[in-house]
């Protein structure tokens, strides 16, 4: 079992940075992969970065990619999410994920294990 425990979210200014962390417990390995995905009011849950088992790889969605930053400390158990420049489309629970097979996927069914989330409100 693996629990994930978001923090760092709050609300900011457009323009303004914020840094999510994620704090993994339980049989984390550092070969799973993991992400960050989020979910707005009334949308479906949403891939934002991912970072591959060996650490090697990154993988960002279109919409935040030279905005926002993943990476992770080698034993998986700290995952942060650096996001600079907010926007207001940014508004969303973000939350992080761990994969325990194969490479990372923008994917959220290819996930095992889930956080419960941290609000992000992007609002001037």
């Amino acid at each position: 079992q693996v629990s994930l425990v978001e923090t760092g979210g709050g609300m900011v200014q457009p323009g303004d940075s914020l840094r999510l962390s994620c704090a993994a417990s339980g049989r984390i390995s550092s070969t799973y992969s993991m992400a960050w995905f989020r979910q707005a009011a009334g949308r479906e849950r949403e891939f934002v970065a991912s970072i591959s088992g060996s650490g090697s790889s990154t993988s960002y969605a279109d919409s935040v990619k030279g905005r926002f930053t993943i990476s992770s400390d080698n034993t998986r158990t700290n995952l942060y999410l650096q996001m600079n420049n907010l926007k207001p489309e940014d508004t969303a629970i973000y939350f992080c994920a761990a994969k325990l097979m194969g490479g990372a996927s923008p994917q959220p069914g290819a996930y095992d294990y889930w956080g419960q989330g941290t609000q992000v409100t992007v609002s001037s």
